[in-house]
C-alpha cells in the first residue's frame, strides 16, 4: 500500500491553471508546483502571466510555471491555448479552472441591482466563468484520456449552490449579480457532466468556494463572519487543501463530487 507522500506526489505531471496569476490561481500553482507538477499559467494579459511565473519559479519549488495569455471569451484562443499548452507541457495531467468574472469589476451592468444588471454583463460571465470551462474540457479530452493521472477541477463558488443573502450588502456597494452564481452553479454541473461522460480515464469534480476576504467593506466583513460557523472568511490559503487532494491520487477514487470549502457557510 503507497504512502500517503506517495499519493501526493505530482512530480511528472503537467497543469493548466486559468485565472493563474489572480488570487485564487495562487494558491492553487502553489499548490500544485509544490507538489511537484509542471504548470501553465492561463490568464488574459501576457505582462501579469509573466511576473507570476517569474515570483513562482524564484520561489525554489523545483517545479517551473509557464505563461500563457489567453482571452476566454474567444473560443478560438481557448482551443488553440489548450493545444499550445499540451505541445510546451508534453501533454496535460490536471487542469483547473479558477478564472471567473467577480463582483468587484467594473464592468457596466455588473455590479448593480438586478434590475439595472444587462445582458452583455450576463454574457461576459457565462463565457468567462462557465462557456470557457467546457470548451477547455472538450479540446483537452484527448490529452487528458492519454494521461493515466488526469484530473480536472472546476472552481465554483457557495453562490452557485444557494442564493445570496442580500442582508450582507445593505448600505454597502457590494452585490452578488446573478449571472455570477449562475454560472457557478452552471460549473457543479458540468463537473458532474464531465465525470461522467470522460470516464473512467478522467476524473472531473469541483471545489465550491466560500467567500474569500479581499478588504471588503468591513459592514459586509462582520455579518459575513457572523454568518460562518468558523467566524471568518476564508484565505485563499484554505483551497490548497481541496486542489491537493482532487489534483492527486489521494482523490484517486473520486468523481463527479464537490469539496466545499465554506467555513460552514452553507451548513445553516
Amino acid at each position: 500500500m503507497k504512502k500517503i507522500k506517495e499519493l501526493m506526489d505530482l512530480s511528472g505531471r503537467t497543469a493548466l491553471v486559468t485565472g493563474g496569476a489572480g488570487h485564487i490561481g495562487l494558491a492553487v500553482l502553489e499548490a500544485l508546483m509544490e507538489l511537484g507538477a509542471k504548470t501553465v499559467v492561463w490568464d488574459i494579459a501576457d505582462g501579469v502571466c509573466r511576473a507570476r511565473c517569474e515570483d513562482l519559479n524564484s520561489s525554489g519549488y523545483g517545479a517551473r510555471a509557464c505563461p500563457f495569455a489567453v482571452d476566454l471569451e474567444d473560443e478560438s484562443a481557448v482551443r488553440l491555448g489548450v493545444r499550445r499548452t499540451a505541445e510546451t507541457l508534453g501533454g496535460i495531467d490536471i487542469i483547473v479552472h479558477s478564472a471567473a468574472l467577480v463582483g468587484t469589476t467594473d464592468l457596466p451592468g455588473w455590479g448593480v441591482p438586478f434590475k439595472e444588471q444587462t445582458l452583455v454583463a450576463w454574457d461576459k460571465a457565462m463565457k468567462v466563468n462557465l462557456s470557457s470551462a467546457f470548451i477547455i474540457a472538450q479540446e483537452a479530452e484527448p490529452f487528458l484520456k492519454k494521461s493515466k493521472k488526469s484530473s480536472v477541477i472546476l472552481i465554483s463558488s457557495i453562490h452557485g449552490a444557494i442564493a445570496p443573502d442580500n442582508r450582507l450588502y445593505e448600505g454597502t456597494r457590494m452585490t452578488s449579480p446573478a449571472a455570477y452564481g449562475v454560472s457557478k452553479a452552471g460549473l457543479t454541473q458540468l463537473a458532474r457532466y464531465l465525470a461522467t461522460t470522460l470516464a473512467p480515464e478522467v476524473r472531473v469534480n469541483s471545489i465550491v468556494s466560500g467567500g474569500v476576504w479581499r478588504g471588503q467593506d468591513v459592514r459586509f466583513h462582520e455579518r459575513y463572519n457572523e454568518r460562518t460557523p468558523l467566524g471568518r472568511m476564508a484565505v485563499e490559503e484554505d483551497l490548497k487543501g481541496a486542489v491537493a487532494y482532487l489534483a492527486s491520487d489521494l482523490s484517486a477514487y473520486v468523481t463527479g463530487t464537490q469539496i466545499v470549502v465554506d467555513g460552514g457557510y452553507t451548513a445553516w
